[in-house]
Parts: structure tokens; sequence; C-alpha cells
């Protein structure tokens, strides 16, 4: 049940149940804390892999850095803010592994700053990883690079079921018991297993087990469907920057 809340059940309730999780963890359920752990080990490999510009795995000591940025950040978090526990945690995380990455880098006395010398011999400032800017100016700067990586990915996969996002600019609801409408139609697709798995393998959607669940008619489906395809696709993805647009709607 606890990896079913974690891992892309976006529905209220899984999202009071996840809140409640936290809380438990924090408190000191250390079931609760390992569970999380083990529900979110991709999301911290893809984290670490990215700060660190190469694959992580669960035996590299960057992982141990992810893990237990990860750790501090669910003690840390506060399920009241807007913000979501993935995105909290991901800054978390990388700021441990960019200090982490600084540590090791003065302890092989290779610390990555221009000297004299290298500026006579014109050296490009931009292959250091560490120059004067601050952390959190990286931060932020690595932030937006991901943002766009994730732009980038979410293109592809619109790509597969010929879309692009100027199609879903004109073709999106535009009123708000509409798109609210589609964006649940996209929850239950996401959340059951049969109709995920028909949706991904044909890439389309399941119109006939939809129109029988919501009582909504063909046309109103057929008529979102680039919308309710584009949501869904998000939901069960592991896009953290792109999935804070729709967090609101998540709630």
């Amino acid at each position: 049940m606890l990896l079913s809340i974690i891992q892309g059940v976006f529905n209220n309730k899984s999202n009071t149940e996840l809140k409640e999780l936290v809380l438990k963890a924090k408190k000191g359920d250390e079931k609760v804390m390992n569970e999380l752990l083990i529900a979110y080990t991709p999301f911290m490999k893809k984290t670490a892999s990215v700060v660190c510009k190469r694959f992580i795995s669960e035996h590299d000591d960057e992982f141990s850095v992810a893990l237990k940025g990860f750790y501090e950040a669910i003690l840390q978090y506060n399920p009241d803010e807007k913000t979501s526990l993935k995105t909290f945690s991901h800054l978390i995380i990388k700021r441990r592994l960019i200090d982490y990455m600084r540590k090791e880098s003065k302890r092989n006395e290779e610390l990555i700053v221009l000297n004299d010398e290298d500026r006579e011999a014109g050296a490009n400032p931009q292959h250091y990883v560490f120059n004067e800017m601050s952390i959190s100016s990286f931060l932020k700067e690595q932030q937006a690079v991901e943002r766009r990586e994730e732009i980038k990915e979410y293109s592809q996969v619109l790509k597969e079921y010929g879309l692009s996002f100027q199609e879903l600019v004109v073709s999106s609801p535009k009123h708000d018991d509409s798109r609210k409408i589609a964006f649940n139609i996209a929850q239950i697709i996401s959340s059951t297993p049969d109709f995920y798995s028909y949706f991904i393998e044909k890439k389309r959607l399941p119109i006939n087990e939809l129109t029988s669940i919501t009582k909504l008619s063909r046309k109103t489906i057929e008529r979102n469907r680039k919308y309710i395809v584009a949501v869904t696709l998000l939901i069960n993805s592991n896009f953290v920057y792109l999935k804070e647009y729709i967090r609101e709607e998540l709630l």
C-alpha cells in the first residue's frame, strides 16, 4: 500500500496519506522512514546522477550522500508547505553532494580553482565546477539546466504520442470545469494499472472503459484527448520540476 501511495497514485487520498507518512517518519517511526527511503531510491539515484554528471548506483559513495540528504530532507520537510517533498529533497541532496565533492576535491589536493598559470594559459573558467560563483547561484543555474532538460525529454515523450507543446497550448481546455474533468480522467488512467498499461502499449486512451466509469460521453473524452494524454504522461513521470506546474491540481 505504501509504495502505491508514493510511486504515483496522485489523488486527494494519496497526498493526505503521504503527508501522514512523512509526519510519522519525522516523529521517529523507523519502519515508515525505511519504507520511504526504499520507495524514493530511484529518485535519489537520478538526482545524484544529474548533480555528479555521471551514472550513480547504490554502490557509489555519492548515493550514500544522497540517501543521507533525503533522510535529512524528510526530517526538515513541512507537509503544509506548497513545495512538494521531491522538490524540497532535491535541493537538500544537491547541497550535500556539492559539499561532499568539494571536500573530496580538497582531500585530493585537486581544488578546481584557476591559478595564475592557468589564467596565462588562457584556460576556460567554464571547465571548472567550482569557481567564484556562490553555492546558491550554482544551485539556481543547475535547476534551470535540469528544467530545460526535463522539457526536452518531455517533448520527446509527447512526440511518441503525436503531440507537441504547441498543440497542447491550442487544445488545452479553456474552462476550469472542463480542465478539471480532463485532469481527473488522467489521474484515473495513471493510477489504474490496467488502464495505464493499455495506454502505454496502445498509445491511446481506454475510452470504452473510461466512459463506463466516469459516465462521460465518448465525445467529451475525445475532445480533451490531447490534454488527457499529456497530463497522464506527466503524472507518471520523473519530471520533478514540470510536476510543480500541476501540483495544485494534484492536491
